[in-house]
């Protein structure tokens, strides 16, 4: 029966309009054309020009056949245009696919090929390896290339491409009409994950979503108007956690960082009065552990946001020292990066630091606009008892969660099976309805806050001539939070040496995904021959680093 509430009260457009970060920027740009947006050395950019700059690069691209539903791939650094084509890329109706500028040819190949890019925009830095990348691909349609000039290169730069970015843009028209999205849920962005194979899987975005998980940002951070924002997490990385729509949406400045070392940090804070910055713990790290001399006169106030790894009580120590205040998220590429906050309390203030490390190492409760993210037994689907003991699998269904794998719909299936997103990290839920990790059954490696399949390197030890058995854990670092450790057992006989296993490794791994350790010897394993890694976990010590 139709209810009354339904009975001639249709939706249209006067009462209804897709949800889209699109608007974020078109609002700015209409309120406050005139605030600055973009920082990048001594190029300043205001809302008005990235918004005309954006209308320009979707209307280029649309003159180059660019449709609704075609993506356009990007392997560029924290840079100007990277800030551009997360607005002009789906302005054209297209779909970005931000490369990780960390992977090797053969990956990015298949990204490519994959993906069905129609156009990729280089920045000069990482003009050889896509160069050895294009030469790879399977996949024979035309794909436009393009190359960035950027005045704070000072490397080698060789041109791959047929034209620059700056005079592609210049072809498109500033006042071009771009639309909203036909449906909200269409594609915004493609994002790679290395998941549970050595075989990335393509994380679909919608408009929607990366709508919602933006405005989300703002609600978890109390993010003012005008916030000066330091790009040191990689805007490849979930779309920056989908920080640049974030940006928009509070007429925020964008200072873009092409390298994320200690000195150029700190400096760009002070000189540009930087209030927010979001990185993995080894950049937190980075500035802890700076000397004195450098970190001397650094505002106070910084609102600093981490994940990838629960902060330890030594950062949350050193933040403090510096006046910086940290807030500890949880997220995966599947939920457009944090999805969960361990929200804070007035009273944790006056704990010891050691108990506030404890509560503020919990991956806390969900974000302000997500529908529920609960730890659930995934065998009877049902949700554990808040005892903190009892085990059960982290899960998420709301806003903030994938539209699914690209042509993939198998493990699309399997990914929201009994109506959840199941990550695959295994937690518990406290009283308080806080989650904290215990475990991750998903065999990753998170290293720099870069996710590294232990499955896709045991697969590269497995070609070795001489190996014989090997498995591939976490070990804690104090740099990286974590490296992958290998354990090897040769064949009889044998005589390779760690020196040798790295080597080959070096031969098929992106240089991240290189283990730091070999260990040799037997492995450890059940009556039916499978290797018990919870047993290695225990001896690399990542068994106790994951229950700090």
């Amino acid at each position: 029966m139709t209810s009354i509430f339904e009975q001639d009260l249709p939706r249209n457009e006067a009462n209804h309009a897709p949800l889209t970060p699109l608007s974020f920027l078109e609002r700015t740009a209409q309120v406050y054309p005139d605030r600055t947006a973009v920082i990048h050395g001594d190029l300043r950019r205001t809302w008005g020009q990235v918004y005309g700059r954006c209308r320009q690069l979707a209307s280029a691209l649309a003159r180059h056949g660019v449709a609704r539903g075609d993506t356009v791939a990007v392997m560029l650094p924290n840079t100007p245009p990277m800030v551009e084509a997360h607005f002009g890329i789906p302005m054209a109706g297209a779909v970005l696919n931000a490369l990780n500028t960390r992977l090797d040819p053969d990956t990015l190949a298949f990204m490519l090929d994959h993906g069905e890019a129609r156009v990729v925009i280089v920045d000069p830095e990482f003009a050889p390896v896509m160069k050895k990348a294009l030469a790879l691909r399977k996949g024979k349609r035309p794909l436009l290339v393009i190359d960035v000039e950027d005045a704070l290169y000072s490397g080698p730069a060789e041109r791959i491409g047929s034209t620059t970015y700056d005079a592609f843009v210049a072809t498109g028209d500033a006042e071009f009409a771009w639309t909203l999205p036909a449906d909200e849920c269409d594609a915004i962005a493609l994002n790679y994950t290395s998941g549970t194979t050595g075989n990335p899987k393509g994380v679909v975005y919608h408009h929607r979503g990366a709508a919602v998980n933006a405005v989300s940002n703002i609600l978890e951070w109390d993010m003012p108007k005008f916030a000066t924002y330091l790009w040191t997490l990689p805007m490849f990385h979930c779309n920056g956690w989908c920080f640049p729509w974030t940006v928009a949406a509070r007429a925020g400045v964008n200072v873009c960082l092409r390298k994320v070392e200690a000195k150029a940090i700190i400096d760009s804070i002070k000189a540009n009065g930087v209030t927010h910055y979001c990185a993995a713990p080894i950049v937190h790290g980075m500035l802890v552990n700076a000397p004195d001399a450098m970190t001397a006169g650094l505002p106070r106030g910084v609102q600093a946001m981490v994940a990838g790894a629960a902060p330890p009580a030594s950062m949350i120590e050193g933040m403090e020292r510096m006046g910086f205040d940290l807030t500890h998220v949880y997220g995966l590429t599947e939920t457009y990066g944090p999805a969960t906050v361990c929200a804070k309390h007035a009273d944790w203030d006056a704990l010891d630091i050691g108990e506030r490390a404890r509560l503020n190492a919990r991956q806390g409760v969900r974000y302000h606009l997500q529908r529920d993210a609960r730890v659930i037994d995934p065998e009877t689907m049902t949700p554990v008892p808040l005892d903190g003991e009892t085990m059960g699998e982290i899960m998420f269904r709301g806003n903030i969660t994938m539209k699914g794998y690209l042509k993939n719909p198998g493990a699309t299936q399997e990914a929201f099976a009994g109506g959840w997103f199941h990550t695959g990290d295994l937690a518990v839920q406290f009283p308080d309805g806080y989650i904290k990790i215990k475990d991750r059954s998903k065999d990753i490696i998170i290293s720099g806050g870069e996710n590294i399949s232990s499955i896709e390197v045991e697969d590269v030890l497995y070609r070795h001539p001489d190996v014989l058995a090997a498995a591939v854990v976490a070990k804690p670092d104090e740099r990286w939070g974590e490296t992958p450790c290998a354990f090897v057992e040769l064949k009889a006989g044998a005589t390779t040496t760690a020196a040798d296993i790295v080597s080959h490794c070096k031969k098929h791994l992106a240089g991240f995904k290189i283990p730091r350790a070999v260990v040799f010897g037997e492995l450890p394993k059940t009556s039916t021959g499978k290797i018990q890694k919870f047993e290695l976990r225990k001896l690399a010590g990542s068994a106790a680093a994951i229950d700090v």
